[in-house]
């Protein structure tokens, strides 16, 4: 479990993600409206330095934004108006997922088939205020992928923080 308590923290936390993260990568988030699940794949995107404006892909679904320098691309998914897998399946995601790192939004329960591994990421607002920043991340890594690189992540962030 990681926690941060400011958008600058946040902004630590995706630049070690980011870091951690690999061409082939499947990242989904999870959690409720106005958790930062669009703001934490914006910093993700900074850090891989990839083309393009990231916002927010609900009405379109799905946004690729190419990388400008040796690294992974994004592929970025709003899976909330996906009813299923069937329909998350239709936009044909596995022609990218080699090449780019795929995150996910509303991707629990429709995303997982994509891969035999991927990150899944929770993302809880503790705080009652709509102010507040403070946010807690709940790591779960799943397949061959992920193992082992999770623990790495788990500290790089814990000692980042």
């Amino acid at each position: 479990m990681i926690r941060t308590s400011s958008v600058e923290q946040t902004a630590v936390f995706a630049r070690v993600l980011a870091a951690h993260v690999q061409a082939g990568d499947v990242i989904l988030l999870t959690g409720n409206l106005g958790a930062g699940k669009t703001t934490l794949t914006q910093m993700i995107g900074k850090e891989l330095n990839v083309r393009g404006r990231i916002t927010s892909p609900t009405f379109v679904i799905a946004r690729e934004h190419e990388a400008v320098s040796d690294g992974p691309g994004l592929v970025h998914v709003d899976a909330y108006r996906l009813e299923d897998a069937m329909e998350l399946d239709d936009l044909d995601l596995d022609a990218e997922l080699d090449d780019m790192v795929t995150i996910i939004e509303w991707g629990r329960g429709k995303a997982e088939q994509l891969s035999d591994s991927y990150l899944d990421i929770f993302i809880d607002r503790p705080e009652p205020d709509p102010e507040s920043e403070a946010r807690t991340y709940t790591l779960s890594a799943h397949g061959p992928r992920w193992e082992g690189r999770i623990e790495q992540l788990t500290t790089a962030c814990q000692e980042a923080l």
